[in-house]
């Protein structure tokens, strides 16, 4: 298995797919999930870019590093993985924690981004006592003691109903992540406030939310494009997974505005 070390010792596990001759897209996941989140978008991805996906530190197969850490630490984890693959400019596509590692990337590391595509994402979520009383969670019960809620909301009722397959592959993923990396990211996410940083944010963008998202709603994913200048947006019918349960239409979203 590939692995790049960071400067605080940290070694992130990535993969890459695709044509080495191809544009480079880099894919982050979301909290709680690892690089497999991005399985139903990898066979259309690797026909039109060279795929770098890698587990978010604390995430996977990543290592753990010690809380606190910010989001700043995510988004410089992406700059050491595209130093160490000697890749000089990438697109980003990011959700949830992903799109907001693509957020401060798009603010303080415009010249190694083409394209940014932030997904199921805000510039804030929640208030410190919904993380604190998560992290509280986690710390008594692990994984188990939240599994169940988090997956209400990443799913609608009727995708849970209709493709238990693909839910039960996320939730394998969620109880699988390491406590102690699940805790320290939802510090980073709890304390992170990206909404006026992201009004400096002139790189190409796209915006997708999910109209039954209960953990970033539709509304959070149209302020974020309103706050960035020129940014495109599309919703799907879809909750917090979009690229999950409506799988055609967000690859499709995603490869269009890549190859514009």
């Amino acid at each position: 298995m590939p692995y790049l070390a960071c400067q605080d010792g940290v070694e992130l596990h990535y993969r890459l797919d695709g044509d080495d001759a191809a544009p480079v897209l880099v894919l982050s996941n979301s909290l709680g999930t690892n690089l497999g989140m991005w399985e139903p978008q990898m066979p259309a991805l690797k026909r039109h870019f060279r795929v770098l996906r890698y587990d978010a530190r604390g995430h996977g197969q990543s290592g753990l590093s010690p809380a606190p850490y910010q989001v700043d630490r995510l988004g410089k984890d992406v700059l050491v993985l595209l130093d160490g693959l000697g890749i000089d400019r990438a697109h980003f596509c990011g959700l949830s924690m992903g799109g907001m590692t693509g957020m401060w990337l798009g603010v303080h590391a415009p010249m190694r981004i083409d394209r940014l595509v932030l997904c199921n994402t805000a510039a804030k979520i929640g208030t410190p006592d919904v993380w604190n009383t998560r992290i509280a969670a986690v710390e008594k019960g692990g994984m188990a003691a939240v599994q169940p809620g988090v997956i209400q909301r990443w799913f609608t009722e009727a995708f849970v109903a209709a493709q238990p397959e693909a839910v039960n592959r996320i939730a394998a993923m969620l109880l699988g992540t390491a406590p102690e990396g699940y805790m320290a990211a939802c510090g980073a996410v709890r304390d992170m406030d990206q909404r006026q940083a992201i009004t400096a944010i002139r790189l190409p963008t796209l915006v997708i939310a999910g109209s039954h998202d209960l953990a970033t709603s539709a509304a959070d994913g149209r302020a974020v494009a309103d706050a960035i200048p020129g940014a495109e947006y599309v919703e799907l019918p879809a909750a917090h997974l979009s690229n999950v349960e409506c799988a055609e239409a967000f690859t499709d979203a995603v490869v269009q505005f890549l190859t514009k």
